[in-house]
């Protein structure tokens, strides 16, 4: 290994540890409204991509309207994907997601509960962490959040492009959660 090489490996390497340091850092992203359309989506202040905390909490938005709007939901996920759209097995998969379970998505807003049936709190509001771990691999961020009816954070993977956005790489949003209170036969 040359000079040349040693000094790049060590650079890398105190950057990540430079990020690596940056972690156990959570942004609530807020949202006045809920957007009713497309073009509303893009057009909220977070649709900039500009960090991971925003992507990752826009994935949760565009999860909400599936199930009042499947088609929409998937139009908004794949503005957040940008040059690699939704493949055919990730629809399948939202699509199997959801039978029955249209609150996953909401109980990620702050307030949401299984005790309130998992109805957010306004301001709409999505609190997003990152770790130590957040930023192992260049280009890549695996953002945290929490939902109202899991006992662990869940989390979503971004890929920054060349234009620095932050895209949806893979989200982990949709496992099963407790039931809202009104379901549970038991409660």
């Amino acid at each position: 290994m040359g000079l040349f090489d040693k000094l790049k490996q060590t650079t890398e390497s105190i950057a990540r540890d430079a990020v690596k340091a940056a972690g156990n850092k959570t942004v609530q992203v807020q949202f006045a409204k809920l957007p009713d359309t497309l073009d509303e989506f893009r057009a909220l202040p977070q649709a900039q991509l500009a960090t991971p905390f925003d992507t990752a909490a826009l994935t949760v938005l565009a999860l909400c309207f599936y199930p009042q709007n499947a088609e929409l939901s998937l139009q908004m996920l794949n503005s957040l994907k940008g040059p690699q759209p939704l493949s055919e097995h990730d629809k399948q998969f939202i699509r199997d997601r959801f039978m029955g379970k249209d609150y996953v998505p909401r109980s990620y807003f702050v307030g949401a509960v299984p005790q309130n049936d998992y109805t957010p709190a306004e301001p709409y509001t999505i609190k997003v962490s990152e770790n130590p771990y957040s930023y192992q691999e260049q280009g890549y961020a695996k953002m945290f959040i929490q939902s109202g009816g899991a006992d662990s954070p869940r989390y979503v993977q971004l890929r920054q492009a060349k234009d620095g956005k932050w895209y949806l790489w893979e989200q982990f949003l949709l496992s099963d959660i407790r039931q809202p209170e009104s379901a549970d036969p038991w409660a």
